[in-house]
């Protein structure tokens, strides 16, 4: 189709308006206004965008749906910014709107607290995503009424889903690509609800510097510096939010609970999927019994165990390499445990906790627009941030020992120290 009539389609019928905080007025159609009603899309509004984080940023409190919704508003955006620059593109209507559709429910198969949860799954959220939507009628049909097509939908949002068309790869790249409206809502988003300044973006335009080129989403010449603030704004976010060490220290509590009770057949694992916060909190009074789930309870009343000890991550490192399986990292903790109980008669073998982040990257993959038609990677001098994410990630990531607070920071220490060298 033209650009022409791709920008008719995506203005055509967009009558109802969400009203959004970061992004002021967003319209909708009828048709995806109604997928916002379905109850596998409404139950994120009960699912904290950034889950116990609130303990430490107490604005951080909006939900999966609004980022969802913002997400969705940024990928329309993209869109319509493709579609005025380009004389033939190859979409369709459907296409349009099963990847307006993906971008409002791409986080659809997301656990309870954020990403508490997410080390112990044996599936990713978005293959979850793939399988309610395939098998779930009403958001099934729902799709379809907003003229979208729910198996295109599927495959944009799972990436595990074999591909056929270039159509749905192009879409699939947007939503996970250097510049994806997930990522762009994300960071100013979280940024805006925690009151920290890291995170915003100059996304009118990023968006405005996006354009269609060989089956690519590509950036204009002049923009480059755009990704570079992406990613610098990226890694402010997890060192001053994401890894905040309060927010680290709760989430190692509320995934040492879960895990606990998986070990020990308290829970099955299946009982985690679908739930939101509400329906996680009360799985756990319902086994308020168990005692580990007092770890749970312990940070629903902001009760956050310290941060007594820490090192750099050294992927060789003896602590990592016996510790980085989550399944087996009780073992090291109960080393701890057993070094430290005998003066502290009070901690439970379930305290100690030792957390490990998960690598995150800094990658650059964007296709740059040069001023004479051309298509090229960005090369080194241009991104320069892309040999410094390395470092930054270096810095950012460290392995810590949690303990209740009566505990000394010196005891904690010499333990931690202890398990480090073997």
């Amino acid at each position: 189709m033209t650009g022409n009539e791709a920008l008719a389609i995506l203005m055509r019928g967009f009558t109802h308006t969400v009203k959004d905080p970061l992004w002021g007025n967003i319209p909708m159609t009828d048709g995806l206004r109604k997928l916002i009603d379905v109850k596998e899309v409404e139950k994120l509004s009960r699912i904290k965008q950034n889950g116990p984080a609130f303990h430490i940023y107490p604005g951080a409190v909006h939900t999966r749906l609004s980022h969802s919704i913002g997400v969705y508003h940024l990928g329309h955006e993209m869109m319509l910014s493709v579609a005025r620059k380009s004389n033939e593109i190859p979409f369709s209507e459907t296409g349009l709107f099963s990847f307006l559709s993906a971008c409002l429910l791409h986080d659809i198969g997301h656990f309870p607290y954020a990403h508490s949860l997410k080390e112990l799954s044996v599936k990713e959220h978005e293959e979850i995503a793939k399988e309610l939507i395939l098998g779930t009628p009403e958001l099934y049909d729902a799709i379809k009424n907003a003229g979208g097509n729910p198996e295109i939908t599927a495959a944009i949002i799972d990436t595990g889903v074999k591909c056929c068309d270039n159509e749905t790869a192009f879409y699939r790249k947007v939503l996970s690509g250097t510049l994806d409206p997930d990522k762009l809502d994300y960071l100013s988003r979280d940024a805006f609800f925690a009151g920290i300044p890291y995170g915003k973006q100059d996304t009118s335009y990023i968006i405005s510097s996006l354009s269609y080129a060989n089956g690519l989403l590509v950036l204009d010449e002049g923009a480059i510096s755009s990704v570079e603030q992406v990613l610098f704004s990226k890694y402010m976010m997890y060192r001053n939010l994401y890894w905040h060490k309060g927010v680290r220290g709760a989430t190692a509590m509320i995934k040492k609970a879960v895990l606990s009770a998986l070990r020990d057949n308290e829970i099955k694992l299946d009982e985690l999927y679908l739930k939101d916060d509400y329906g996680f909190i009360e799985m756990c009074r319902e086994h308020r019994a168990y005692e580990p789930f007092s770890l749970v309870s312990a940070v629903e009343e902001g009760k956050i165990e310290e941060r007594m000890a820490y090192k750099p991550f050294d992927a060789d490192g003896k602590l990592e390499t016996r510790a980085g399986d989550i399944t087996k990292r009780y073992i090291v903790e109960n080393e701890i445990f057993s070094r430290l109980s005998h003066k502290y008669s009070a901690l439970k073998d379930y305290e100690v906790i030792i957390d490990i982040p998960e690598p995150i990257s800094f990658e650059t993959k964007v296709g740059i627009l040069s001023e004479d038609g051309s298509i090229r990677n960005p090369e080194e001098d241009e991104m320069l941030f892309s040999k410094a994410g390395t470092l930054f990630s270096k810095s950012l990531r460290k392995v810590a020992l949690y303990l209740p607070r009566y505990i000394e920071k010196e005891d904690a220490e010499k333990a931690f120290m202890e398990v480090c060298h073997g």
